[in-house]
């Protein structure tokens, strides 16, 4: 879960760097390539830039260039999921060069080979592969054929390959034409109860967590399939879809088909999850929300679920006051990039110093009711450091929230940040919650 969200942050901050020209390399490696010929490409790629017109893109452009080319002699083979790096200019200020290299071994294989020149980073490939949290299974089918995979994200993996045994269709009439309609539709009975079999086995196999079923082929077997009563009731049936292939490019047929259901199903999970925090908070029962109090409950363990917004930045500053006491700070980057305090208090006592406490309410009483304007939050923190002037430590608090869920078993769970249901929780609760095994 810690590098799941140290991938968001990585991705977030890669979508906020734009190039004043199309300056911005972008190199996706795919799993299994040689090392050697991305080299290649970059080599001629490099050359072909001595073409741009504008100065300042070309040396941009052939400085980013040159920098990956340097990083990949770091490596004897690509790594196995792949590659993806992404190189330029990151300046804001006109004029100065700060070429910046960033690699990401994905979560999953990549498919991709691509190489990019623009004023922003390619970042869709990475992305889909955050977005994905559900696995899910699939069956392309005709009357003859069946293959059995796993969707996980854009990774599809293929779990069994089945041949029928039934009978083709008899044209000819008579008693024999009947036996082998009877063989026939008992071979196709056989059939789906083999491939209802795989399936069953399938979800048994991940204890029941994979997510749901979805059914594809070019025919009316996959209807007949989904209708015969071979499946476990604990396998639910997501949906049925044409598609013109039984084999692996069906599979890639059926996920493109079923897009929307996948996101829908993506969206109903966040939903469920909001709307039980959301019932909670209403009763005023098993749920707390905001840093601090979210923070206490997976360090006692009385957490049974933390809720973490995806466009939530949290920090942590240690700092020391005037009588030598650590006071750890907690902030927000606002959109102006000014810090903004949420939270503080004494590390060894944990308990509020009266000086900070007043800012700290006061910082929270305008956020509550109106929002904090940039110019104040910047006063407000700039207090905080007077109060305690000695920079000790920064870090990432959600990072640090994340490790301690993980030491203590309880489940972290990412909201996106662009749902109505995940707008209302960041605006809402501070963008951070948790729901309680006890009060």
């Amino acid at each position: 879960m810690k590098n799941e969200y140290s991938l968001i942050k990585e991705v977030k901050r890669l979508r906020s760097i734009r190039g004043s020209g199309t300056e911005l390399v972008t190199v996706y490696m795919p799993a299994g390539s040689q090392l050697y010929d991305t080299v290649g490409k970059l080599k001629e790629e490099l050359n072909q830039s001595g073409n741009i017109k504008s100065s300042s893109t070309r040396k941009n452009v052939q400085a980013a260039i040159e920098k990956i080319l340097g990083y990949l002699r770091l490596y004897r083979e690509t790594p196995k999921n792949g590659m993806a790096i992404f190189c330029g200019n990151i300046s804001k200020v006109p004029g100065r060069e700060d070429i910046e290299l960033f690699s990401i071994e994905p979560p999953f294989p990549l498919k991709v080979s691509v190489y990019r020149c623009d004023s922003d980073f390619m970042l869709e490939p990475i992305e889909e592969m955050i977005s994905a949290k559900d696995t899910f299974a699939l069956v392309v089918m005709d009357g003859r054929e069946a293959t059995i995979a796993t969707l996980k994200g854009p990774q599809i993996r293929i779990v069994r390959r089945l041949n029928s045994m039934a009978h083709a269709k008899v044209r000819k009439g008579g008693q024999s034409a009947r036996r082998f309609e009877r063989l026939r539709e008992e071979g196709i009975e056989d059939f789906h109860k083999r491939i209802g079999g795989s399936v069953n086995d399938l979800f048994a196999q991940s204890d029941f967590k994979i997510k749901g079923l979805i059914i594809g082929g070019p025919g009316p077997a996959k209807e007949g399939f989904a209708k015969s009563g071979t499946l476990n009731y604990q396998v639910k049936v997501l949906g049925v879809y044409n598609t013109g292939y039984t084999d692996e490019y069906g599979l890639h047929e059926l996920v493109e088909s079923a897009k929307e259901l996948l996101q829908e199903q993506e969206a109903s999970k966040e939903r469920t999850i909001i709307d039980r925090f959301m019932h909670e908070v209403a009763r005023n029962g098993l749920a707390v929300h905001g840093y601090g109090k979210t923070r206490d409950a997976v360090e006692s363990k009385q957490a049974d679920m933390a809720i973490i917004n995806m466009n939530l930045d949290l920090y942590e500053e240690f700092r020391k006051n005037s009588n030598d006491q650590t006071v750890i700070v907690v902030y927000k980057i606002d959109r102006t990039e000014l810090k903004v305090p949420v939270f503080a208090e004494d590390v060894t006592t944990g308990e509020k110093n009266p000086a900070i406490e007043q800012i700290v309410h006061a910082i929270n009483k305008s956020v509550e009711e109106a929002g904090i304007a940039p110019a104040e939050a910047s006063k407000l923190y700039k207090k905080l450091c007077d109060l305690c002037p000695v920079m000790m430590e920064q870090r990432d608090a959600v990072e640090e929230l994340i490790k301690k869920a993980e030491e203590g078993g309880v489940t972290v769970e990412f909201v996106s940040g662009e749902s109505s249901f995940g707008k209302q929780f960041l605006m809402g609760f501070s963008g951070i919650g948790a729901i309680l095994r006890y009060k």
